[in-house]
């Protein structure tokens, strides 16, 4: 519910040496909806203030919280302190120029190279449900959506009157989830254009700094490794300059309290549905308070606004927590399944598949995979999806990206005898494609070179051999999804791997005028957003699997067309413990792509249980990375009880609650995690040994998310007790050995 409440804010203040009444007429708009409290106030000169973002508070006067009676008061009483006003004050959309020198959200250079911009709120309208972001000549901004019935939105539309500049903030709360999103939309209404310097996509304020900063950081085949750092006097920040969210640094950070644990505490988390370079930064200002921002990264960005042109921020995604950190993540991952993963596959058990990749590589042909497919629909597995290696002259990762055109000395005739041989086993049939990419030796790069990203006279650097299509350009877009129709006309491929294997690189354009060279980085990826968007409408039965080198784009904005993510190179059961940890803050379990590979793994040398692998790539969407037809009997013969496995608990782990028991950054000996049903009717609790240690005790692991007046059965022990003993008095899981798993079912009796 969005309600407004006027009222009169009255302070006595030395004036010309005399003791003074001056008054501000104010207005609060809040966002109410039992879970959460969200409230900006407008001052008499429109200044658009932060009031609060928090649990739910009652239908109270609440203006008092923007301080405007603290010194220097407000500019309407005391003018002569302005800039310190704007300095100290808590803005929901902190612009530069003015007088606030901490991080702005808005940077405008107009023709006279000024870089000042004033904004004052001049109205706001509410929405039932959610509306689309929209900007101009730009076809789909992925976002969160909602039914009327399931949100309401706020649009607060300020002016710049110097510059003629409209600026449209988007606020929208869900019914019943302590979320709000946020967007900002900047329209140019005057006649002379001026360049977007910075846009990023909210602001949040706080009057203490007492948060730690928790962040996700990493590298290729480590993502997602969990950082947490007390605030300091300054500023705090991760960011991507690479052209994808990237294996570094992901789009989320969330600020909580000195003492936030899994199950209580306050937790604020931010995670911006963007798939390039991106921003988040907290600063601690001198006065102790705290400001938050998050948007695409202003590092080298500029974008060029002509008369009646516009620019939209991607949306940033704000959840509350006081239940702690795990609260705050079972709340993402609630959002995502319901409001931003779409398609047929959003809510549906995705296909047991099997990769020829770490099987394979580029050395097979039709009898290989199909040797390999029929083994695998054997023991029960449902779909064959052939990686890399398959298309032009690809025998080695050095050539023919570009060329998706299938190497008939591999497959003869193509792929269709392949596929129809494929289906007639029962299975479906998936593909690996790296549309992005060109190869220096392909035939499109040597009939085009001009389509790949450079700057003209400088050399290219290389990357696997490869260059990075420029995806601003039409012509590009259209020439590669041209040929991804063709193949997929050809066959019956219900499934595609978009892989992305590098980052971007002297980052410019051969289409886009000079005064739009900064905008590739952000046209870029809009450029991506398009083909996705064509391709899952043209093919609504596709499910689609984005990939970058691993996790290099696991974020929102990839989430909003392809359901699943494949979450990390890394195959290695120990390792993707640590992975699906740090990944499961802001994730769910069902956007993760998740296989049993080989052992020795092929990245550490590792070698681990069968069924550890089994356990660990059930918190995803299950499948197999290895050779069916080589490995040990005794592992071939586990799979169609693992499958099994995975068809019983998947829906529980698709759509219940995630509680993580163990902390594997903090205590690197084990790892324990538990899936439990919406209506608590059933959980599953997983247990992972990893180094085990003589003459220890077993470990004593409590339970969480149970209904505590609820008899629950171990279904595996034949135990019997409360929830509340579960929970309190915990599961005894001993000593099992190196790398080990346990697995546990819970039901109500």
């Amino acid at each position: 519910m969005i309600t407004e409440k006027k009222s009169t804010i009255t302070y006595r203040k030395w004036d010309n040496g005399a003791m003074r009444e001056f008054s501000e007429e104010v207005t609060v708009v809040r966002m109410d909806n039992g879970a959460i409290t969200y409230a900006c106030g407008i001052t008499q000169e429109g200044y658009l203030l932060h009031c609060y973002f928090g649990a739910a508070i009652g239908d109270d006067d609440i203006s008092y919280l923007m301080r405007l009676s603290d010194h220097p008061f407000t500019p309407n009483g005391n003018n002569r302190d302005r800039l310190i006003f704007m300095d100290s004050r808590l803005f929901e959309f902190p612009c530069h120029g003015t007088g606030d020198y901490r991080e702005p959200c808005l940077m405008v250079l107009d023709e006279d190279g000024m870089s000042t911009c004033d904004l004052r709120v001049t109205g706001y309208r509410t929405v039932k449900g959610k509306p689309a972001l929209k900007q101009k000549g730009v076809s789909v901004i992925p976002a969160t959506y909602a039914a009327k019935d399931e949100a309401e939105t706020l649009v607060i539309t300020l002016e710049d009157a110097h510059l003629d500049l409209t600026a449209e903030l988007t606020y929208t709360m869900f019914t019943g989830l302590p979320v709000v999103t946020r967007s900002a939309r900047v329209i140019n209404h005057g006649y002379n254009e001026f360049r977007i310097q910075r846009l990023l996509s909210g602001c949040v304020e706080w009057d203490h700094s007492a948060f730690d900063m928790i962040t996700l950081n990493g590298t290729w085949a480590r993502e997602r490794a969990v950082s947490r750092v007390a605030l300091h006097s300054g500023k705090q920040s991760v960011d991507s300059k690479r052209g994808i969210s990237s294996h570094q640094h992901n789009p989320f950070a969330a600020l909580v309290s000195h003492d936030a644990s899994e199950e209580s505490g306050e937790a604020y988390g931010f995670n911006l549905v963007y798939s390039g370079n991106f921003l988040a930064e907290a600063e601690v200002a001198t006065s102790g308070f705290t400001r938050f921002v998050m948007g695409i990264n202003p590092f080298d960005f500029s974008w060029l606004l002509r008369p009646e042109e516009d620019l939209t921020a991607p949306e940033l995604v704000m959840v509350y927590s006081d239940k702690g950190i795990g609260a705050m993540s079972r709340t993402f991952h609630d959002l995502y399944r319901g409001h931003l993963i779409r398609g047929q596959w959003k809510d549906k058990m995705r296909p047991v598949l099997i990769n020829n990749w770490e099987a394979t590589y580029f050395n097979f042909d039709e009898e290989k995979l199909y040797a390999i497919a029929k083994t695998a629909s054997e023991k029960g597995i449902e779909m064959l999806v052939l990686d890399d290696g398959w298309f032009g002259k690809r025998n080695y990762d050095d050539c023919s990206l570009g060329d998706w055109v299938v190497n008939e000395e591999k497959l003869k005739g193509g792929l269709k005898p392949l596929v129809d041989r494929i289906n007639a086993l029962g299975m479906k049939f998936g593909l690996w494609f790296e549309p992005e990419m060109v190869s220096p030796d392909s035939d499109l790069y040597r009939a085009h070179p001009e389509w790949a990203i450079q700057i003209i006279g400088r050399d290219m650097t290389q990357a696997r051999e490869q260059y990075v299509l420029d995806y601003s350009n039409p012509e590009v877009r259209e020439y590669v999804y041209g040929q991804i129709r063709a193949i997929l006309d050809s066959a019956n491929v219900e499934y595609i791997k978009w892989d992305m294997n590098r980052a971007l690189s002297e980052v410019g354009s051969t289409s886009l005028p000079r005064k739009r060279q900064r905008e590739l980085w952000h046209r870029y990826v809009l450029g991506v957003y398009e083909v996705m968007d064509r391709l899952t409408t043209d093919y609504p039965y596709l499910l689609l699997e984005n990939c970058s080198s691993g996790g290099a784009r696991f974020d929102p904005g990839m989430l909003y067309f392809s359901p699943q993510i494949w979450t990390s190179d890394d195959t290695d059961a120990i390792e993707r413990i640590k992975i699906q940890y740090g990944t499961s803050l802001c994730y769910p379990a069902s956007a993760m792509g998740a296989h049993v590979s080989d052992c020795p793994n092929h990245i550490l040398g590792r070698t681990t249980p069968f069924a550890t692998r089994g356990d660990v790539a059930l918190v995803g969407t299950f499948g197999y990375e290895l050779d069916v037809t080589r490995i040990p009997e005794e592992d071939r013969e586990a799979i169609p009880g693992q499958i099994a496995k995975f068809k019983k608990f998947n829906p529980l782990v698709r759509t219940g609650d995630w509680y993580r028991l163990g902390n594997p950054f903090e205590d690197d000996s084990f790892d324990a995690w538990m899936f439990v049903a919406k209506d608590r009717s059933e959980a599953v609790f997983t247990f992972v040994q990893i180094l085990n240690r003589p003459s220890t005790p077993s470990r004593r692991i409590l339970l969480r998310g149970l209904d505590p007046k609820k008899v629950y059965r171990n279904e595996d022990t034949g135990e019997i007790r409360l929830g509340e003993t579960w929970m309190k008095g915990g599961v005894i899981v001993g000593a099992q050995g190196d790398f080990a798993s346990r697995t546990m079912h819970f039901t109500v009796c």
